[in-house]
């Protein structure tokens, strides 16, 4: 009795200070958000970029404020909280620190399918590449997903990594031949292929959002769920849990989290893989914050990434996937040392 109650007000902080790290981070994606609007190749008054949001006037600094930076910086949230979220749950629902969305193969299904489109059809329409990538992606999935579940003992955590790597070897590998056959598709697409968030408009964002949407909200649901996953599969079902419909539901919402991200941006990695690390070192191993956190921190990672690509170079700018692989590869091979270690 003495015990619990003298861990009750250690609890009461705990959740205290969880929820304190909500509101900063919700403050700091805010901050962000006006930084990714204000600061670009061309130079504007932070002044202007305030009227532009309150009183568009149709001049030149306007348009570039409302119809480029800040569809891009909403982009850059939408999917870097996509990616982050479900690196969560993938790292969950493995119990693999060095899982990420791109262990089901969906950044090279989309990238193979935009690439196979661009080089059968010609160029088309960013509309199009959107949706070509996102049904790349689901297809992706659910190949990986099906490779996984063969044999008697079902799929595994250990079975899903091998087929998702032997899926994403095999498309990478299709879609490069394609590139080296066709100069034209590699000129076309490039940029995409190294994922970057610019030229895209809202209309592209309001069409993919629902999905997120639906992601996200499925993916906090599971909180509880993933939690007991990480106990084991034998604990997981003392508590009652129906692991099997769990894994589904959540390889399901990965699909919709991760195929979204690509159709939106292209290929960016090391998002999935880095944040889950850096929440948990501030919530613990609960999924109940660890997910909401995963969302807000995945977007500050990525826009504060995307800004830096803007900055770097300026006026010209890198494709902000090449700089959060710059960001991403050193913190990858720590993990990785780290794991060999133990």
């Amino acid at each position: 009795m003495a015990s619990a109650h003298l861990s009750s007000p250690s609890r009461g902080r705990s959740h205290f200070l969880r929820v304190i790290g909500l509101f900063v981070g919700v403050l700091l994606l805010f901050v962000c958000l006006l930084l990714s609007i204000t600061f670009g190749a061309a130079d504007i008054h932070p002044g202007t970029v305030w009227q532009a949001l309150t009183g568009f006037d149709g001049s030149t600094n306007h348009l570039i404020i409302t119809t480029v930076r800040l569809p891009r910086a909403m982009i850059a949230l939408t999917v870097g909280a996509a990616l982050a979220v479900a690196g969560s749950l993938m790292q969950g629902l493995t119990r693999n620190v060095l899982a990420d969305p791109g262990i089901l193969g969906i950044s090279a299904g989309a990238a193979l399918a935009v690439v196979a489109v661009t080089f059968f059809v010609g160029t088309a329409s960013v509309q199009i590449y959107t949706w070509v990538a996102f049904a790349g992606g689901a297809i992706a999935a659910i190949a990986v997903y099906s490779l996984g579940s063969m044999g008697r003992s079902g799929i595994t955590p250990l079975k899903l990594i091998l087929a998702g790597a032997v899926f994403a070897y095999l498309m990478s590998a299709l879609t490069t031949t394609i590139l080296i056959l066709s100069q034209r598709t590699l000129d076309e697409i490039r940029f995409w292929l190294a994922g970057s968030v610019a030229g895209r408009d809202l209309d592209i964002l309001l069409q993919v959002l629902p999905y997120v949407l639906v992601g996200l909200i499925v993916a906090f649901s599971l909180g509880k769920q993933i939690t007991a996953l990480t106990l084991g599969e034998d604990v997981a079902k003392g508590l009652g849990l129906n692991t099997g419909w769990v894994k589904a539901i959540a390889i399901i919402t990965v699909v919709l989290l991760a195929g979204s991200a690509v159709a939106l941006a292209g290929p960016i990695g090391f998002v999935g893989l880095v944040i889950p690390h850096i929440v948990r070192f501030w919530v613990g191993v609960d999924y109940r914050w660890i997910l909401p956190y995963a969302a807000i921190w995945g977007g500050i990672l990525l826009s504060v990434a995307d800004l830096a690509a803007r900055l770097v170079i300026k006026p010209q700018e890198l494709p902000v996937g090449i700089m959060m692989s710059l960001i991403g590869a050193p913190f990858f091979i720590y993990l990785a040392r780290s794991q060999v270690k133990r």
